[in-house]
């Protein structure tokens, strides 16, 4: 299996690449594109870093793994190919957008690409997934190797926004650093947490916007 980063990302986790678990993950992964429809593409299991250079990083969202429809899963996290329905926790991010920022989005195309474009890093903690099999790629070395990847932002890079969104999310990003950059957490904007109150209303994208603003970096066009 083919390693398809971003030479920016390559040369900061190199180390991590040689690690055994590392390895033994590839092999994981390559046995079940082989063997099993697997999502997303496997030249976008690392869409998120390749779309989202490591010196371009200033906002990072935290996912869980990627979507195991056919079609959905593009590499970025609640992101989904342009022409696919947006998923339920998609549509809620579409509407809290709106509210925050008082602005009508174009919610029939749900490609998140013009945020990677600027900076979000749409991480998923799980890069891949088996069709139709939620989960089914979790504990094999993925989570390993993403909790590396928050270590290097984290230590590595200055005044960053972390977007931590649901219990997962939180406990994910429990390391980062605070007295450097700004964590902001809420509810997951799935129905079942947005429905009770703990998604709608974080106003995260103008929060955000303000803090990029204050440290001198342009803000993100939503």
């Amino acid at each position: 299996m083919k390693l398809t980063i971003h030479t920016s990302w390559k040369k900061t986790l190199n180390d991590e690449f040689d690690k055994p678990y590392f390895q033994g993950l590839i092999d994981f992964v390559s046995e079940e594109y082989k063997n099993n429809s697997c999502y997303p593409k496997q030249d976008h299991i690392f869409e998120a870093f390749n779309k989202t250079t490591l010196d371009n990083v200033k906002v990072v969202i935290i996912g869980q793994d990627p979507y195991h429809g056919v079609g959905q899963a593009n590499g970025l996290c609640f992101s989904v190919n342009n022409g696919i329905a947006n998923p339920p926790s998609l549509k809620n991010i579409f509407k809290e957008l709106e509210s925050d920022l008082g602005e009508s989005y174009n919610i029939d195309n749900g490609d998140l690409e013009k945020w990677a474009n600027q900076g979000v890093l749409l991480l998923n903690a799980v890069l891949t997934v088996r069709g139709g099999d939620a989960g089914s790629h979790q504990n094999k070395g993925w989570e390993t190797f993403t909790d590396a990847v928050i270590k290097v932002l984290s230590e590595g890079k200055e005044n960053l926004v972390f977007l931590l969104w649901g219990g997962y999310a939180k406990k994910k990003g429990r390391k980062i650093d605070t007295s450097k950059h700004l964590v902001l957490t809420s509810g997951h904007p799935s129905p079942l947490s947005a429905n009770r109150g703990y998604w709608f209303g974080n106003k995260h994208f103008t929060q955000t916007n303000k803090y990029l603003i204050k440290n001198g970096k342009p803000p993100i066009q939503w």
